[in-house]
Order: C-alpha cells, then structure tokens, then sequence
C-alpha cells in the first residue's frame, strides 16, 4: 500500500528557495507599488525573472516544449501555496493570471500561428492578456447564459456585448473572448472563444471596476478589472480559438487546474495573515496579560490552523488525483 505525504528532496530545496526568494525579494515590492507604478513594477521583475529562468521555475505549468517545465498539479500546487503571499510574486515566476490560463488555453487550442503571435511573446513577458467572459447581466457561474455575440459577416466576425471583471482588461494587448456564436446549437455548445486585439475599433474599455480588495477608483493598474463594450468589433476569421461552439469545453480544460492554484494561493494568503495573528498574540496586552495567554484566542488559532489545514490536504489530494488519474477523474474533487 503506498500512502505518501514526502515532497521528494530535490524538489523541497526548490521550495525552500522560493519561499526565501518571494519573503526576501517580493514582500518588499510591495511598500512602495503606487510609487512604482506599473512601468516601474516591470523594471522591478526583471532581475527577479531572471534569477526564477535560471533556477528553470519559469511558466513551469506548461509544456517543456513551451518553454515550461511540465509541473504536474502536486507541484505547481506548492509552489503556488508560496506565490500566494504576495499578489505580484507570480508576475516574477511566468504564471501570473489571467496570463497564465490563457497561455494554457492557446497551448491548447492555438494554431501554429496564433501561437507564434501571442503565445510566445505573452511567455516572455512581452504581452498581457485579459479573459473576458463575466457579463454584467448574467449570471457569471453560468456561461450557457452569455449574451455577447458574434456573427459571421462575410470573412469577418462581428462582435457585440457588455463584460465586467475582465481581469487586467485595461492593460491588456489582446484578450480572449466568450462570445455565443451558434444561439441555437445545444446550450454548452453555443460559445465560442476568439481572440481579440485589444486596440481593435469597438474595443471600448469604460473603467476598471472596484472591489473589496481594491474598493478606491483607480484604472490601467494590473491586478484591476475592466469593464468593457464590444460594439461592432470586427475580427478576422482567424480569431476564432479552438473550433467553433467548443468555448465552454476549452474553459473548463482550463478552469480544471485554475481551481487547484487558485485554492493553493489563498492558502498562501491564509498562512500569511495567520502568521501575522500569531505574531501579534505574543505582544498585544489585554486585560493583564497578552492575547495570546486567553484561552478563546487560542481556540481560534487552533481552529483556523486546523481549517487550514484541512483545505490544504483536501485541495492537494485533487491535484493528486489529477496528476495519478486525469482531470476527468478527478471531478467530484475538484468541485
């Protein structure tokens, strides 16, 4: 019977090396963003990314082939578990998103020359990328419902609609649309995905919308979320991604593994912030003693570390199953 929780060593030192890199040389980036602004961010990676290309951690969830390293889930799982604590520490390693999901979706629906024209320069660092498929008018979870179209007119494809919260949509080069392209065909087979030069004429980007992590008005930041028209937009035939009616299909062949590092960077996040809790614990004085002395703020601390890990475990055993026995295998633990 094998049951295994090691990490095999050569790859804990890789880890080990990231955790210092991104406390060490990304945490502290992060006083002085709004001074650097994002030209100066970019100057500021850099160096950054080319200490993480010789230690061949680059863009490592995809292919050798591709200039990845061919991670399985396990291991991208880790490392993003460690990128998770800072929000630019992925801009230093190739898998930022959305850039990295879509680099995955045109490693896998691209044609030879749609990757040469977007995939390669967006692994270099040379473009940005945005998906947009959240629509304001529908609900998001469900993109059978999408309202964006895009019809055939003569060579061309025109598109029209209303998206939100596409993730760095106004710093973006091009993005990658959810548009229903057949509305009668069944409805998981309706979407298409084309890709979208984001200086097209139509491409009207109105602002970038706040949130709860960033609830200020600000625009063109990465990390921001845009809100953007698509009125008459004219794209060539040759901006369709994958088939046509396989958007929903190509989605989810990139939402498998999204789910897995985007749960493994919020418990980067989590370990971060509770790390700082049980810092303060040790010196914050109450009531004659200090926090961490009270027996309610050590059931919480018990408790949270205990969710933790349990999100930990249960998130790592999908990527397992994912890696052992395929994504499609793995469904029940992905959702």
């Amino acid at each position: 019977m094998a049951w295994d929780f090691s990490t095999e060593p050569q790859f804990q030192r890789q880890l080990d090396w990231m955790r210092g890199f991104v406390r060490e040389r990304v945490w502290p980036l992060e006083t002085v963003l709004d001074e650097l602004g994002s030209e100066g961010l970019e100057r500021a990676m850099a160096p950054l990314r080319d200490e993480v290309k010789a230690r061949d951690l680059w863009a490592a969830h995809l292919d050798p082939k591709l200039g990845g390293q061919g991670f399985g889930q396990v291991k991208l799982g880790l490392m993003h578990e460690i990128l998770g604590t800072s929000p630019i520490a992925p801009l230093a390693f190739g898998n930022a998103a959305p850039d990295s999901g879509n680099s995955e979706i045109l490693a896998i629906a691209g044609t030879p020359e749609q990757k040469e024209r977007y995939l390669y320069p967006l692994l270099e660092g040379d473009l940005k990328s945005a998906f947009s498929m959240t629509e304001p008018d529908t609900a998001g979870s469900d993109p059978t419902l999408l309202k964006t179209t895009a019809v055939r007119d003569g060579e061309e494809w025109v598109i029209n609609g209303h998206k939100w919260f596409s993730s760095n949509g106004s710093i973006a080069d091009f993005l990658i649309l959810m548009a229903v392209t057949n509305p009668d065909a069944r409805p998981h087979q309706r979407a298409s995905m084309l890709i979208v030069d984001a200086d097209t004429p139509g491409v009207n980007v109105l602002r970038d919308v706040a949130t709860m992590e960033h609830p200020w008005e600000s625009f063109g930041r990465y990390g921001n979320h845009a809100e953007i028209v698509y009125q008459d937009v004219r794209v060539p035939p040759d901006a369709l991604l994958g088939a046509e009616g396989a958007g929903f299909l190509i989605a989810q062949q990139r939402l498998y593994p999204g789910r897995i590092h985007h749960c493994m960077r919020w418990l980067g996040v989590a370990r971060r912030a509770f790390d700082t809790l049980c810092e303060r614990a040790t010196y914050r004085e109450v009531q004659g003693g200090v926090l961490g002395e009270h027996e309610t703020i050590q059931n919480w601390i018990a408790e949270s570390a205990a969710q933790m890990e349990a999100a930990r475990l249960m998130t790592l055993h999908a990527a397992w199953v994912m890696d052992t026995q395929g994504a499609s295998a793995a469904r029940r633990e992905i959702s």
